[in-house]
């Protein structure tokens, strides 16, 4: 029996070679440079793959469309959608559109520049899906909401596969645990799964839980009675009655006190919870987003974080990957910088500067500690100090070493400068070692784990 492969795409040159690359016994490959042809195919034939162009334009629609309208179209008129599987290809895919490409039930994304190598190893793997899993039918629903643009930015794999994970769990109510470096972006990603979600027309909160007080972080979450502590002079609404129905995202979890991760962990168990200094029992219905910098698995094991509450907010883990692994989207994040802020400060051109191809290299050689906060700082900078409307290597001033594509090796240390500080009389192994210890701390804000890993020690050799 016959299975059918359709290749929708208006580069002939491009079918053709496709074509031939997956044609095999038992599989028949249907050309179509038309969205009209195509959808009268997959009317009348059950095509179990269909690859699919992002600049196909829909019926009527003009040259160089929207390939996720088409998507809707074949999603509409495919009698074998449940089964169908669907691959949607495009030269340089969005955040918003690989989050919505996933939610309207194409199976993957993909750069077409890399179909070259990866293309029959690809339709190979979707054939294996498809057999394992035949009669599961996907009922992911359609969101119409686009992120803005600039909210996030990047065409980088590490990034593509975090944002088709974004689009698979925005749709449901399951708790998501969002890691990765600071500077990364974490707020901007668990913005994206609120924006994607159900609950995207009600309110998301953010709460940064190491920059409230212990005493005070209990009440901003869960509220208080009039009367319950000092200065507590009128009652307070928390944060879970203010966002009910929405999404709060607590933000440096790591940094919450044991006692108010109790209240927390008994919030997901039973969607219950009291203000502080009152006996009412409240309900609410908040989806929680927690973000963090740390390891809280070695949290847990340190007893600083309790286990079960660990394992209620990790039900998806969203991992941002450092730009350093992301250095493919340095051009388009300093690009998107370069005009934010120009404009913003009125600088030259009206906001109209551009960055040269030796100042682009330049940042691409960093190794950004600080990330993409970092990088947006530097471009700021940059843009403040400009001499003309074109940005050059000297006019980007790095707060770190960068790496050498050509010399291979950093600067050489100036090792009698160094050792001219150091105190008379005292052992200098010791006392660089503990200058390096102090240095590394201050540098992580007091964080003795992004300290350890800075020099790439434990903790206890910290001390």
């Amino acid at each position: 029996m016959e299975r059918y492969l359709l290749l929708l795409d208006q580069d002939h040159d491009y079918l053709d070679w496709a074509a031939k690359q997956l044609e095999a016994d038992g599989i028949r490959v249907l050309k179509c440079d038309d969205t009209e042809k195509a959808l009268k195919v997959i009317e009348k034939v059950d095509v179990e793959i269909a690859i699919v162009d992002m600049l196909m334009p829909t019926i009527g629609g003009a040259a160089g469309g929207d390939g996720l309208s088409v998507l809707k179209q074949i999603k509409a008129k495919a009698r074998n959608w449940s089964e169908m599987l669907l691959i949607i290809t495009a030269s340089f895919p969005t955040a918003a559109q690989l989050i919505d490409a996933t939610q309207l039930g194409a199976h993957d994304i993909f750069k077409k520049e890399s179909l070259t190598f990866e293309l029959k190893k690809l339709i190979e793997d979707a054939w294996q899906v498809i057999d394992d899993r035949k009669l599961v039918e996907e009922t992911l629903p359609e969101q119409n909401e686009m992120i803005k643009d600039g909210d996030v930015i990047g065409s980088s794999q590490a990034f593509q596969d975090l944002f088709k994970l974004v689009g698979k769990v925005a749709r449901t109510d399951a708790p998501v645990l969002v890691t990765g470096e600071s500077g990364t972006g974490k707020e901007l990603v668990a913005k994206s799964v609120h924006k994607y979600s159900p609950r995207r027309h009600a309110e998301m909160i953010a709460l940064n839980c190491g920059a409230i007080p212990e005493n005070l972080l209990e009440s901003e979450l869960f509220g208080h009675e009039k009367g319950s502590f000092t200065g507590a002079g009128t009652k307070r609404i928390g944060r879970f009655e203010q966002c009910d129905n929405g999404t709060l995202f607590l933000d440096e979890i790591g940094d919450m006190p044991l006692t108010v991760q109790v209240k927390l962990l008994r919030v997901l168990q039973e969607g219950t919870y009291s203000r502080v200094g009152g006996n009412e029992v409240l309900s609410t219905d908040v989806r929680i987003i927690a973000a963090t910098n740390k390891n809280l698995a070695d949290e847990v094991a340190k007893g600083r974080f309790r286990e079960d509450l660990y394992y209620r907010l990790n039900v998806v883990e969203l991992h941002l990957p450092p730009l350093r692994e992301r250095v493919d989207d340095i051009p388009q994040l300093a690009e998107f910088f370069l005009k934010k802020i120009s404009k913003k400060q009125g600088t030259i051109s009206g906001g109209k500067m551009r960055l040269s191809s030796e100042a682009i290299e330049k940042l691409c050689a960093q190794s950004w500690p600080g990330n993409i906060r970092e990088l947006e700082n530097t471009i700021a900078r940059a843009c403040a100090l400009a001499g003309s409307e074109v940005l050059l290597p000297d006019d980007i001033s790095l707060a770190s070493p960068t790496r050498s594509s050509s010399a291979g090796t950093e600067a050489a240390l100036d090792l009698e400068k160094i050792l001219s500080q150091a105190p008379a009389n005292e052992n200098v192994v010791n006392w660089l070692t503990r200058t390096l210890i102090n240095e590394a701390i201050a540098a992580s804000y007091g964080d003795l784990d992004q300290a350890a890993k800075k020099l790439n020690i434990s903790v206890a050799d910290l001390k």
